[in-house]
């Protein structure tokens, strides 16, 4: 697979395509995506994905968006998904103001298109111009034929990135894997934190996630735990932490790995949420604080 960061550093003839941010890359996309890819390879053509960084609704609705996948995330798991070529192209202003005529034609000259495959519910170009009428008619005139999507339901209702993101914000990551088809993931590098975990002897590792992920709600998790090849059973505690340098509140992620003991400093860990074990607690002593990390760790062990 090929990952391009720009529509301009392509050049592809004969390409199936389809478009779209796909953040999370859930079951619905995973359907379009099996769909691109079937039909492009049955023919031998390049299954191609075009998305967006920033999200659309950020740069023209200055939405606060928190991500379910970075790029590389996101190119990653399509990749795994049988895509030929992924390219994340920049969304600015420039972007947003081109009109469907003029956008399509980028694409075909980049791409040499064949097939495009979008829902009924698509648009593009200024002002949402381009929807699929508007698009299968610049496909008839650029000799490119445009193929209808339908809505992809699961437990009989739409999936959608939006409703993932308020599951997860609310720490019910159980119930997002059903529509991710995977369990919610964070990776980042593991940061020196303040030792408290050595002194009680369960030590945790600070992991730092981008701060345009989506985090889980606070509350202690049980979690794969996943260094180099090797993953690990894992407890998971969210809370709070301040910056000095801006005053905004940061997630603090902590992660116990169950039988791990070499240093993690400096390291990436990858963290599955597999579910969630309990709110936010305070404890009136360090004992009884001890006494719930073993009993979640317990847990943690069981459901895993």
């Amino acid at each position: 697979m090929q990952h391009y960061r720009s529509l301009e550093a392509v050049t592809l003839t004969g390409s199936w395509l389809t478009i779209g941010v796909f953040d999370g890359v859930h079951r619905g996309h995973q359907e379009i995506i099996r769909q691109l890819t079937a039909g492009a390879h049955a023919t031998g053509a390049p299954a191609v994905l075009l998305t967006f960084s920033p999200h659309p609704a950020v740069v023209l609705g200055g939405a606060d968006l928190k991500y379910l996948t970075t790029p590389n995330e996101r190119a990653e798991i399509m990749a795994q998904l049988g895509v030929d070529v992924v390219i994340t192209h920049p969304f600015d202003e420039t972007v947003a103001a081109l009109s469907a005529e003029e956008f399509m034609a980028r694409l075909e000259k980049a791409l040499g298109l064949k097939k495009l495959l979008i829902g009924h519910d698509f648009a593009l170009g200024r002002n949402r111009a381009g929807n699929f009428s508007r698009l299968t008619e610049i496909g008839r005139e650029m000799g490119y034929d445009v193929l209808p999507i339908s809505a992809i339901r699961f437990a009989d209702r739409v999936i959608s990135s939006s409703l993932i993101r308020k599951e997860i914000a609310e720490g019910e990551v159980a119930a997002a894997a059903l529509q991710l088809g995977r369990y919610y993931a964070l990776s980042g590098l593991v940061i020196p934190g303040d030792g408290r975990g050595r002194t009680i002897g369960i030590p945790t590792a600070n992991v730092d996630v981008p701060p345009t992920k989506a985090v889980p709600a606070n509350g202690v998790y049980a979690c794969w735990a996943s260094v180099g090849r090797e993953r690990y059973k894992a407890v998971i505690n969210i809370g709070l932490r301040p910056t000095f340098t801006t005053g905004e509140v940061l997630p603090r992620i902590e992660a116990h790995l169950i039988g791990y003991s070499a240093d993690l400093y400096g390291q990436t860990v990858k963290l599955e949420f597999i579910e969630r074990l309990r709110g936010e607690q305070k404890f009136p002593s360090v004992e009884a604080l001890v006494a719930q990390i073993r009993a979640d760790i317990a847990k943690a062990e069981e459901i895993l």
